[in-house]
């Protein structure tokens, strides 16, 4: 992909959101079409702005950037947040993770990996400041492993799934299978059962981060 990434920068510090934005764009990677000071703002000019890569600093005023993140994805489970912070304690980094970051790098970084890392974000990588990716992978394995007894889907099931990744509303994945809507809302009130989830939008992130939205129909 050559066309420059469309990026969103939060932080509530003026000074520094000016110098990420000057070295992004004058690398040619990215145009940064909105600023947030604020976890609230940020998730308002999102949904104006539409950004691809949201750079999203952690501590912030009224509204923290991992509830900023969370509100985000839910509203924009396309987009994609990398967080951007001064902090390398390993309970801020599971929390970002978990709250749907696609990476973590440190505000140590150079502006080369800067931009590397925002076009790796945008193709879909999880990017993260070397010394952290340990203890991310560290967790992921153990997610893993208490996922073991996870309850298997139907065929049917994982049809529905894989229809809802890809953004498909009930009413539409019922046509393309050839069940009633009320069938589907039975199918995905199963399947946020088994999967221990709550929301529809907990299952599309679920659907998503399994690259079910990838997957051919």
């Amino acid at each position: 992909m050559t066309d420059r990434i469309r990026v969103m920068i939060v932080d509530d510090h003026p000074v520094w959101r000016d110098g990420v934005k000057g070295d992004l764009e004058s690398s040619g990677v990215a145009d940064v079409v909105a600023q947030a000071s604020d976890g609230g703002e940020a998730v308002e000019r999102a949904l104006e702005e539409m950004p691809e890569v949201v750079l999203m600093d952690l501590q912030l005023p009224t509204v923290s950037g991992v509830d900023a993140t969370r509100r985000i994805l839910e509203e924009m489970p396309h987009a994609k947040v990398l967080i951007l912070s001064a902090s390398a304690e390993e309970a801020d980094v599971l929390e970002a993770v978990k709250s749907g970051a696609s990476g973590y790098l440190l505000k140590s970084a150079t502006s080369e990996e800067l931009a590397d890392a925002v076009r790796r974000t945008r193709a879909g990588d999880a990017v993260f400041t070397p010394s952290l990716a340990g203890l991310v992978l560290d967790e992921f394995r153990r997610v893993a492993r208490g996922s073991e007894g996870e309850p298997d889907l139907t065929a049917r099931e994982n049809e529905v799934l894989k229809l809802v990744a890809k953004g498909y509303t009930y009413k539409e994945i019922g046509e393309r299978l050839f069940i009633s809507t009320k069938t589907v809302q039975n199918h995905v009130h199963n399947i946020l059962a088994k999967l221990q989830l709550h929301k529809r939008y907990e299952l599309m992130r679920y659907a998503i981060q399994k690259g079910l939205d990838r997957s051919p129909e």
